[in-house]
């Protein structure tokens, strides 16, 4: 991103936007698409614990939360794969991310950051594969120099929320003088054991698979905490007038953390790890004015490493299950550029590209507690799977009519290419562990938008979009636990005959269609926005519709008769149902498998208000509406993270003229959620189906460990027998008081022990009611003080790992010298 010389803070006013035109800074009322500015303020605000969390109050966003360490910002009912993220401009998503979740976002430090912004619908011209659903861009503080004598500042926010009992502080130095800027920050956070609404959880696995409240063993969700640091340096050198370079790095870490979803938190398991999530993320950038024939150039070479290690073991508690360890180290070296000339006529014109190559380094083992060995084993993701990724693209706003009428559009040719190889792969039992692949993609994607000035302050924005994006490394190679279960690859599944389910749970049939290699998805985006502002009132309306065509969604993988006993990479097959649903041991959903299966649109609208009611009283608020539909069947589709609620936000904030403090009521409120896909009701974080057998399992292991029932007749957990302690019922008289034969619930029928019943069909409707504001002590001294959910009320949305904190307090302390 290119930033004009004002040698001071780059990043200025909420109402300029540097995100939705590449090279230009433009007022947000003058730009088609709608885009959300996140300042400063708000991001210390709400990102207490991770950074995900400021996606809250935002017309068109919303929060995806898989664990707590794990999260990110959901737009216009998109996450994962389907929205892109950037730091500065740099690309900070690569191919190897899950597909509706994205395990790194939280590594981001909120207070590296000056702004975020959110550019709401696709825009793929500028930013790539993956921006079908809109583009996140993280935009770091700028360091303060230029000025005539060195300079020395410094901010230092220590803060505290009783929710989690998290605890922590950042720190940050700079320094500048005439031609040279920068900054260091160091931070690091505490994150404890969450309460949530009533010390209740709703999706235990206590309530689950034995029907009783989780308070029978906690109050507070264990396997919650986990402590995040890591640090930041950037440079800016000016060393003439018309030139700058830009250096910026940041190491952030997450220690301890755990799928808690997979743990009591939903399956039961007694081992789901995330160890040591790494980022290592850089860029150099040097930018110019009156680069030869242009006004400007900026060329960037950045380097991003995730790294992360995932240990889980399945079986509902089994401890004598085999313990997968699963490394990875997806590294990503990126160059890009652009360039801009103001051309006659009110031409604006950008010329720019980037190119990102991936490579990823994924042993895995497996370690079997029983005879204490260790076997390599097949990885998520092939090790050593390399993807390469770039294109070109060109940009132009045009002033068509002076203050009346400007139309931008921007076209772009991108490709993309994924090899893996066998001789890349160990040997295991005279086997190897993968075979060769690879696919190469190229498409063309482009926006056409325009804003009318209707009248005084009255503005009307059109804007229409084509984009595509192509299969990552996660859709092609993914074998192994996902968030939404167990996945597998197409290539395993069409050694073993496997063909498409049509739902994702235990009641899909085979549609006949043979798994095959996915193929780009294709996007067409039309949304409307009418604007007007005055001295007193701001306000906004939009309506978009995006359609999905050849849409990767996961569905049930359907086997041959016979296949218990075979393999999916390090997992047996341990049961089959009739209709050819096959479950392993990892995993209590169906096996899944992603295909190219539906086309499917999304719709909504996305309203926001603001006005001074008087010079001291200021009221906001925004609703955001969103429907997604499969088009063939009108369902809502199998797309991964789930579609949101609808969703408000109101606000009334106090600021006395002359005093030194603030205060402002603010509520958060969803209505109730019933259009759930298959996929939804399937999962453990949303659904959570449950069965006959998975009861058993639980009883006799997850829950027989934890001591929520008493070994088997041979005084083992694992065997026949055991009572449940709490109610002295037998594991018979468990399945028949939650799950009787013969019996319908929730719309299924339970006609054997594998029937697959969700407990939850719907999330409810919730409204939390809150208190924040902030007392200046000093001119550099401020205390903010946030009263959350005081009516300690129950929320949960599609794919959250956990249900919302309960009642919280939230201090913040910041010095500034």
């Amino acid at each position: 991103m290119f930033y004009r010389f004002n040698r001071g803070v780059a990043i200025g006013e909420n109402r300029v936007t540097v995100t939705a035109e590449i090279g230009q800074a433009e007022e947000l009322r003058n730009v088609p698409q709608p885009v959300t500015v996140i300042g400063t303020n708000e991001i210390l605000e709400r990102a207490t614990s991770v950074l995900a969390n400021v996606g809250e109050e935002e017309a068109g966003l919303n929060v995806q939360r898989t664990s707590p360490t794990i999260g990110a910002v959901v737009v216009r009912g998109l996450t994962g794969k389907n929205v892109v993220n950037y730091v500065d401009g740099v690309r900070y998503t690569n191919s190897a991310q899950r597909g509706g979740i994205n395990t790194f976002f939280n590594l981001n430090e909120p207070s590296n950051l000056q702004a975020i912004e959110v550019l709401r619908g696709p825009n793929g011209a500028q930013y790539g594969s993956d921006s079908l659903g809109g583009t996140v861009n993280l935009l770091t503080k700028s360091p303060v120099f230029g000025t005539d004598r060195a300079e020395f500042h410094g901010e230092i926010v220590p803060t505290f929320n009783s929710a989690d009992r998290s605890f922590g502080s950042s720190a940050l130095f700079s320094y500048g003088t005439q031609k040279l800027g920068g900054y260091v920050n160091f931070s690091g956070r505490r994150i404890n054991t969450l309460r949530t609404a009533n010390e209740l959880d709703s999706h235990s696995a206590i309530t689950r698979f034995l029907g009783l409240p989780s308070s029978v063993l906690y109050q507070r969700n264990p396997d919650t905490e986990f402590t995040q640091y890591g640090g930041a340096f950037r440079l800016n050198y000016a060393p003439t007038d018309n030139q700058q370079i830009v250096f910026f790095y940041q190491r952030s870490q997450q220690d301890d953390g755990k799928r808690f979803d997979q743990l009591l938190g939903g399956d039961g398991n007694l081992i789901a790890d995330l160890k040591n999530l790494m980022l290592d993320f850089g860029y150099l950038r040097y930018v110019k004015q009156n680069f030869g024939f242009f006004d400007s150039g900026s060329f960037t070479v950045s380097y991003n490493s995730q790294r992360e290690e995932r240990v889980n073991q399945g079986g509902q508690g089994n401890p004598l299950g085999t313990i997968t360890h699963q490394y990875e180290r997806t590294t990503a070296t990126g160059f890009s550029f652009f360039l801009d000339k103001q051309l006659s006529y009110r031409n604006s014109f950008v010329f720019g590209g980037d190119f990102y190559h991936e490579k990823i380094n994924s042993p895995a083992f497996t370690f079997n507690p029983v005879n204490t060995t260790s076997v390599l084993s097949r990885p998520r993701i092939p090790d050593e799977a390399r993807f390469d990724s770039g294109g070109l693209y060109v940009q132009n706003a045009w002033q068509a009519i002076p203050d009346r009428l400007r139309i931008t559009g921007a076209l772009r040719y991108g490709s993309a290419f994924y090899k893996t190889r066998a001789e890349d792969s160990p040997i295991v039992n005279g086997q190897r562990l993968w075979q060769d692949d690879s696919l190469r993609g190229a498409d063309f994607s482009g926006r056409i938008g325009a804003v009318v000035h209707l009248a005084k302050g009255l503005n009307l924005a059109l804007n229409y979009s084509r984009g595509f994006r192509y299969p990552s490394m996660t859709d092609l190679g993914t074998l192994g636990l996902t968030g939404d279960g167990f996945e597998v690859d197409y290539l395993s599944s069409t050694n073993l005959g496997g063909t498409i389910g049509t739902t994702a749970d235990t009641n899909a049939v085979s549609t006949s269609l043979p798994v095959a290699k996915q193929r780009s998805e294709i996007s067409y985006n039309f949304d409307a926005s009418l604007r007007y502002t005055n001295k007193r009132f701001d306000t906004e309306f939009t309506a978009f519709r995006l359609d999905l065509t050849d849409t990767i969604t996961k569905q049930a993988l359907i086997l041959p008769q016979g296949a218990v006993g075979r393999f999916l990479g390090d997992q047996p097959i341990v049961n089959q149902l009739a209709n050819g649903v096959v479950f392993v041991p990892a995993s209590a959903s169906p096996v899944l498998v992603r295909s190219n299966f539906t086309s499917a649109k999304l719709y909504g609208i996305e309203y926001e208000l603001e006005t001074h009611i008087t010079e001291e009283l200021k009221f906001q608020g925004n609703f955001t509406y969103i429907r997604a539909e499969d088009k063939d069947t009108s369902l809502s589709p199998n797309i991964e993270g789930g579609t949101p609620p609808p969703t408000g936000f109101l606000s009334l904030r106090y600021s006395p003229v002359g005093k030194k403090f603030w205060i402002e009521a603010y509520s958060n409120l969803a209505a109730k959620q019933d259009r759930l896909s298959s996929l939804d009701l399937s999962d453990r974080r949303t659904g959570a189906a449950r069965s006959r057998t998975q009861i058993q399992n639980f009883f006799r292991r997850g829950a027989c460990i934890r001591g929520l029932t008493t070994p088997g007749t041979n005084g083992q957990c694992g065997s026949p027998g055991g009572v449940l302690q709490a109610t002295g019922e037998t594991l018979a008289q468990v399945q028949d008081r939650l799950l009787p034969i013969g019996s319908t619930i929730n719309g299924v029928r339970v006609i054997n022990n594998d029937s697959s019943v969700p407990l939850f069909t719907y999330l409810p409707s919730y409204a939390l009611f809150n208190l924040r504001g902030g007392i200046r002590i000093r001119e550099n001294q401020q205390i903010f003080l946030a009263f959350e959910n005081i009516f300690d009320a129950f929320h949960r949305n599609p794919s959250w790992g956990a249900d919302g904190a309960g009642r919280s307090l939230t201090v913040q302390y910041r010095y500034k010298f």
